[in-house]
């Protein structure tokens, strides 16, 4: 297929390598900045374009790959003089209908997955989340992500918005605790790699039982004596203790909650 990248960042980057491994064609991509644009289509090939109105009809798939508040600007001046084509956004918070003013064919092909630019991911095995108005739009987005993941799955804008909360939780926040980690290691002259064994073990257990099964430490036995002198470390670092009493107590509550059940 002919696609056409609307945005130059580090999902429109994953995304257009996948899609030219899979065999398909980039025409276009689009971005604010010129730079950006032509740094992605050296990658993927296809024409770069900062204006917006030199995007033209040749693609079959026009994929917005941009940040939820450029979406409600952007799709009405790519789609009006593209009525016919199929569009879609790649958002893991943002409706399916914000093409209903539009367009004609237009769906959500949302990648569950982390990118950056200079890490090559293997798309084979990232979810893809497929939401779609017609047949039309379906049966070009299903295709599309047939050549790129093994893992496709259709999923309503209702039920999206939860799988990205639940993927805040999993990943943001959980890398958000990397660095608080890194923070407390650098106090005392540790290096963060030494936590790379554990971080990694962590993750492996995840996929072979469930994280309430997996969990250790002091919060879910609810060793007083540990969790006090650990928050008595951080007298001088509010927001640490903040956070540790308030992940402390949540670990413990959450176990004590499923050990009624």
């Amino acid at each position: 297929m002919k696609v056409c990248l609307i945005g130059a960042g580090r999902l429109a980057t994953n995304l257009g390598k996948a899609l030219v491994r899979g065999g398909h064609t980039i025409t276009q991509v689009y971005s604010r900045t010129k730079e950006s644009a032509g740094k992605l289509a050296t990658l993927v090939g296809g024409e770069f374009v900062d204006n917006i109105g030199e995007i033209d009809n040749r693609a079959d798939i026009y994929i917005f790959a941009i940040k939820d508040d450029a979406l409600r600007e952007l799709v009405p001046q790519v789609g009006r003089n593209i009525k016919e084509k199929v569009f879609c956004h790649t958002a893991g918070s943002m409706p399916l209908d914000i093409f209903q003013e539009t367009v004609c064919h237009y769906g959500v092909f949302y990648p569950l997955q982390t990118f950056s630019k200079t890490r090559e991911m293997d798309f084979s095995n990232i979810p893809c989340f497929l939401e779609t108005n017609d047949q039309t739009a379906y049966s070009m987005l299903h295709a599309l992500a047939k050549t790129i993941s093994n893992r496709i799955y259709d999923l309503s804008s209702e039920e999206r918005k939860y799988l990205h909360l639940a993927a805040v939780f999993a990943c943001n926040f959980v890398n958000h605790c990397y660095s608080l980690s890194g923070e407390v290691l650098a106090a005392h002259g540790l290096p963060f790699d030494v936590m790379l064994p554990l971080i990694e073990e962590t993750a492996r257990k995840a996929g072979e039982m469930s994280p309430l099964e997996a969990q250790t430490g002091p919060a879910v036995r609810y060793d007083e004596n540990v969790i006090k002198a650990q928050t008595d470390l951080l007298n001088h670092e509010p927001y640490l203790q903040e956070v540790y009493r308030l992940l402390s107590s949540g670990i413990y509550q959450y176990a004590l909650q499923h050990s009624r059940q």
